[in-house]
């Protein structure tokens, strides 16, 4: 296998690469969602349960398809695109182009989101921290009634494209501080909560299992929505950053290190939050109405983590320094996400025989200008996050059928188990790709139909303008396939044509 690159350049060291790729996988879903997603999924006694499921979906989904990821992406050396029309064919690129698109238009809104963690880490240096909801909501409406979500959105975007417009290089040596900076904010800030009178109370509740819970189909497929989200896989990003990995790098271990490093950062991120959160609320209120908070979303889902952390930060010792070092992992996490996105929309018209400057340019000012509506309406956003997030199962179904028309056991033997690698990819992995992942992904759409139906809108679930309706996704996967379709053979020729 060459290592040659397209654009010429590779990761220069395995720790870059893998900190990179941490930097894909840790980011708000981490610090943001989990934490929430463990609480409203934990039963009478605790969430124990619904981590052992997402412990579970992390071997049996998001790891199988990180290894996929690496494998087409150095295997094809190119973007989301030029890869998968290098493992199955011209007529295929249509798939690579909707798993490309669907990054990009989360990236649209995510932009805007790491503009929050960035002006609330700001806010937490130079403003007094709340000391109730009343002024938290204060904050927060303010904020979001004026100009500051779409500067503070430009800035982000802006940023992460002066990093990525110098190429691969700059994104390993941007994530080599910013990922260990976010490791050492986690720890210093789960120390500190663990220290607070209570805080065992909440690690308490994480931790123990209410087994019946593991009955519940529901579960499960939280767990594995969890997975999906916030480890990156599918999302055409490490499939993006493989694309620059060095033949002798091998795969698999990079597959584990990925996943199980992501998962370790979630849980370390769930137990600051739940000790922090039962530590100040736990001699005024009981755990059922601690709960409560956690899981109430608020707008856009914002709720937890921009109204009630800072107010129980008000309530600590120190809680000004260790509101100051949650916004900042907060915010380094989302910007090396959001780094990863910008690149892998820049790469597809890298290959396309754009140069990386003015690919990055177009990218970052289309970008900034899609990302408007949701920097001026959480409505907007909240809808641009339900359809793009549920689209991430279809990037996963794309990737599995990518695999299987290539033939899983010719892409382990050939593709993964090159014969510089330590420990061979076993044949578990060729059972996983092609039959759990289909039916997990099947299984994935078909229940977030039922929950649009039944409770996102069951009133306007065929209604394409309802927030949270099977229209809305219909309508806009559709378009975006449409298009895709009915280009191919010019998406495929062009890329082809430039690239090689």
């Amino acid at each position: 296998m060459s290592d040659k690159n397209g654009s010429g350049d590779l990761f220069s060291t395995k720790l870059g690469l893998i900190l990179s790729v941490l930097g894909i996988a840790v980011g708000t879903g981490n610090i943001w969602r989990f934490p929430r997603i463990a609480a409203q999924n934990g039963g009478q006694e605790g969430a124990g349960a619904f981590l052992i499921a997402w412990i579970t979906c992390l071997f049996l989904f998001s790891i199988p398809l990180i290894i996929a990821e690496y494998g087409i992406g150095r295997h094809g050396r190119k973007g989301v695109i030029g890869s998968f029309i290098n493992l199955v064919g011209k007529k295929y690129a249509w798939m690579g182009s909707f798993v490309g698109f669907v990054a990009t238009a989360i990236m649209f809104y995510y932009s805007v989101v790491a503009g929050w963690c960035l002006y609330y880490l700001i806010e937490s240096i130079f403003s007094s921290l709340p000391a109730n909801m009343g002024q938290a909501e204060t904050i927060w409406y303010s904020f979001q009634g004026s100009m500051w979500p779409s500067v503070f959105h430009a800035v982000m975007i802006g940023l992460g494209g002066l990093i990525v417009v110098k190429g691969i290089s700059s994104i390993e040596r941007i994530n080599k501080v910013l990922i260990p900076s976010l490791l050492l904010v986690v720890v210093i800030s789960l120390i500190r909560a663990v220290t607070l009178p209570g805080s065992f109370q909440g690690l308490e509740y994480l931790f123990t299992p209410d087994w019946a819970t593991l009955a519940q189909p529901s579960l499960w497929l939280e767990a594995l929505t969890q997975n999906a989200w916030d480890t990156g896989a599918a999302w055409g990003l490490i499939l993006t950053y493989g694309a620059y990995m060095r033949t002798k790098d091998d795969i698999t271990i990079s597959a584990f290190q990925t996943g199980i490093g992501n998962n370790i950062v979630s849980l370390l991120a769930a137990m600051t939050i739940f000790a922090t959160v039962f530590g100040t609320l736990g001699s005024s209120m009981g755990n059922s109405e601690i709960l409560d908070i956690m899981k109430t979303s608020g707008p856009a889902s914002t709720g937890l983590t921009f109204m009630w952390m800072p107010q129980l930060f008000n309530e600590m010792a120190g809680g000004k320094i260790f509101a100051i070092l949650f916004f900042l992992g907060l915010t380094f996490a989302a910007f090396s996400s959001l780094i990863s996105m910008i690149e892998l929309a820049s790469r597809v018209f890298v290959d396309m025989g754009f140069p990386r400057r003015n690919a990055t340019i177009a990218i970052c000012v289309t970008g900034f200008l899609l990302g408007i509506p949701s920097a001026l309406s959480t409505d907007i956003l909240a809808n641009q996050d339900f359809v793009w997030a549920v689209g991430l199962m279809v990037s996963g179904a794309f990737m599995s059928f990518a695999i299987i028309k290539f033939d899983p056991e010719k892409f382990r033997s050939t593709i993964v188990n090159t014969g510089s690698q330590r420990f061979d990819l076993g044949k578990w992995w060729t059972v996983i790709i092609k039959y759990v992942v289909p039916v997990e992904v099947i299984s994935l759409l078909i229940w977030w139909i039922y929950l649009s139906i039944t409770s996102y809108a069951p009133d306007s679930w065929y209604n394409p303008l309802s927030a949270f309706s099977v229209a809305t996704i219909a309508v806009q996967w559709g378009i975006a396939m449409g298009l895709f379709y009915f280009y191919n053979d010019k998406i495929a020729g062009s890329t082809v044509r430039e690239s090689d």
